[in-house]
């Protein structure tokens, strides 16, 4: 649905995207990701011309986006910020309907789409559609901020890093919301974040960027389990354990995501005892390590086993931090 063919963007002589060539699939969640001034911003920002490519084309149901109306590209992507941008002499429903009255829907088709929308997102819509923006918690806020991107009903939804600034538990659940609207409404997201712990937990696939350029596509299986280069190595074990610190490696054998079995071969051992963090860093030289404990069987950890493990943990783990 979305595919950039080499494009480049330049601030003077100096490119913040470069040779950039890669295609979204139509209702996809896909996400961009890398430190910061990687260009995963700009890039996001190019596809509905907030920013204008230096080079290249951009093309959208294989149709140049410079020849798009510029009203007609805007309308048909929503777009999600981190500051949520919400007006606040405007009530929820005013809110969520700016767009829709710009395309001039009916009063009554409004009205049913702000029920249909705050329902989703389990918001009671006799009780918010006609609260006053400063009467929100942050996190209502930002999933007015999200069902407002996708009030007109778009086909491409735009997300730039909208959880970051929220508290652990909030971003937790506003990030089971995405993922359960887009199953349900089959859109085409594209989400910038530099968390590699959220891309992990959102994303279909995943771009890993770095000075503009890419440096791998995939799943988050395959970029675990087989890195591209020492850049994304490094950035998983810089990006992924941060939560995991006070864990054990004893933590994932208790919980079963490790099989006792001795018949894969290893190359590294660890003891149990030791952190979480400490297997994250080992398995990105190798593929299978033994886990070692005095008064238990040897076990075996295998890549899948991270994966399963990283998948499954991500928003548990941040809620029991955050409590």
């Amino acid at each position: 649905m979305i595919r950039f063919e080499e494009v480049y963007k330049f601030y003077n002589d100096t490119a913040v995207v470069e040779d950039f060539s890669l295609e979204i699939n139509e209702g996809e969640f896909f996400v961009l990701i890398g430190p910061s001034g990687s260009g995963k911003t700009t890039t996001l920002k190019m596809i509905n011309q907030l920013i204008h490519l230096t080079e290249g084309t951009i093309l959208i149901d294989d149709k140049r986006i410079s020849d798009y109306d510029l009203q007609e590209l805007r309308w048909n992507i929503g777009y999600v910020l981190q500051q949520i941008a919400l007006f606040p002499n405007m009530t929820v429903e005013e809110n969520i309907t700016i767009v829709p009255e710009m395309k001039k829907w009916s009063k009554e088709d409004m009205h049913d789409r702000v029920t249909e929308l705050l329902d989703t997102v389990g918001l009671d819509p006799d009780k918010y559609r006609n609260r006053q923006i400063s009467e929100l918690s942050g996190g209502e806020q930002q999933r007015i901020g999200v069902i407002r991107a996708l009030a007109a009903d778009p086909d491409i939804i735009l997300m730039d890093e909208p959880f970051s600034a929220l508290d652990p538990i909030s971003r937790s659940r506003l990030q089971k919301d995405v993922v359960e609207l887009q199953h349900k409404l089959k859109k085409t997201v594209v989400f910038v974040t530099h968390d590699m712990q959220e891309a992990i937990n959102l994303g279909d696939r995943i771009c890993v960027m770095n000075q503009g350029r890419i440096e791998q596509v995939g799943t988050a299986e395959e970029i675990l389990k087989h890195p591209a280069n020492d850049f994304v190595k490094e950035f998983l074990q810089t990006g992924l354990p941060h939560y995991q610190e006070e864990k054990t490696v004893q933590h994932l054998i208790d919980n079963d995501y490790i099989t006792r079995t001795s018949d894969a071969p290893s190359t590294a051992s660890i003891e149990a005892d030791a952190p979480v963090n400490d297997l994250l860093l080992l398995m990105a030289d190798h593929s299978t390590v033994k886990v070692t404990h005095a008064d238990q069987e040897d076990c075996m950890v295998t890549r899948d086993h991270l994966v399963h493990y990283l998948a499954s943990q991500v928003n548990t783990d941040k809620e029991a931090s955050a409590s």
